[in-house]
C-alpha cells in the first residue's frame, strides 16, 4: 500500500484524488437533479424514478461508492485546506482566467465546502434517514407499499425556513461547481487551448443550471406551482 501513502502524503497526489471524487460527485449530481426534477412534471414519474433508484441492488451498490467517495473528497479536501494555509495562502485549485469570481472560490474552496457539507447532512437527515430508519406516517405510503417520496418532498417544502435554507445552500454550491469542474480537468491534465474554453463555458452552465434545478423544486412546492 505504499502507493497510497505516496498518493496521500503528496500535494499532486491529494489533488488528484479531490478531482477524481469531485467529478464522481458531479456525475451523481447531474442524475440526482434529473430525477428531482420529475417533481416539476409528475409525482408518479418522480415516485417511480425514486422508489426505482432506493429498490435497485446495482443502484445500492453505486451509492456506496459515492458515500466512499463523498468522505474521501472531505478528508482530502480538508489536508489540502490545512497544508495550504500552512503554506501561506497557497490555493487548493490551480487559478484559471482573470475571473474574479472564480479567484474568490479558489481562496475560499474551504468555506464553500463545509457549507455544502452541513446542507448535505441536514437534507439527509431530513429525507434518506428517516425513509431507511423510522417509521413514516401513512400518508407518505404509497398502496403498493412503497413511499411516497413526493409527498414527503411536498411536507418538507411546506416550511418556509428549509425552503430558504435549501435555495441560499446553492449559491455556494454555484460557486463550488463553477470553480471545480474547471480546476478537475486542469488537475487531471485534461487540458488544451483547443477545448479548454469548451470544458470552462460547460462548466460554468453546468454551475448555473444544476443549482437553478434544484432550487426550483421548493420553490415550486411553496409557492403553489405544484401540490
Amino acid at each position: 500500500m505504499s502507493w497510497v501513502k505516496q498518493t496521500l502524503g503528496s500535494t499532486i497526489g491529494r489533488k488528484f484524488l479531490v478531482s477524481l471524487t469531485g467529478l464522481l460527485l458531479i456525475s451523481f449530481l447531474l442524475v440526482h437533479c434529473i430525477i428531482n426534477s420529475f417533481a416539476l412534471i409528475s409525482p408518479e414519474l418522480y415516485n417511480d424514478a425514486g422508489n426505482f433508484m432506493g429498490s435497485n441492488p446495482f443502484i445500492s451498490v453505486v451509492a456506496k461508492v459515492l458515500f466512499a467517495g463523498i468522505l474521501v473528497h472531505v478528508i482530502v479536501s480538508a489536508a489540502l485546506t490545512v497544508f495550504n494555509r500552512k503554506a501561506r495562502g497557497g490555493n487548493a485549485y490551480a487559478v484559471t482566467g482573470n475571473n474574479k469570481k472564480v479567484k474568490w472560490a479558489s481562496k475560499n474552496m474551504g468555506l464553500l465546502g463545509s457549507v455544502l457539507l452541513l446542507f448535505i447532512v441536514g437534507h439527509l437527515a431530513h429525507f434518506w434517514v428517516r425513509i431507511q430508519f423510522t417509521e413514516l406516517p401513512g400518508e407518505f405510503m404509497l398502496a403498493d407499499g412503497h413511499h411516497n417520496l413526493y409527498a414527503m418532498l411536498r411536507e418538507g417544502y411546506s416550511h418556509a425556513w428549509i425552503v430558504a435554507l435549501y435555495v441560499i445552500s446553492m449559491i455556494p454550491l454555484a460557486y463550488h461547481l463553477n470553480h471545480g469542474f474547471q480546476s478537475a480537468f486542469q488537475t487531471l491534465g485534461l487540458n488544451h487551448k483547443n477545448y479548454t474554453p469548451a470544458i470552462n463555458a460547460v462548466g460554468a452552465a453546468f454551475s448555473i443550471v444544476i443549482p437553478l434545478l434544484f432550487a426550483a423544486v421548493p420553490l415550486a412546492f411553496f409557492f403553489g406551482v405544484i401540490s
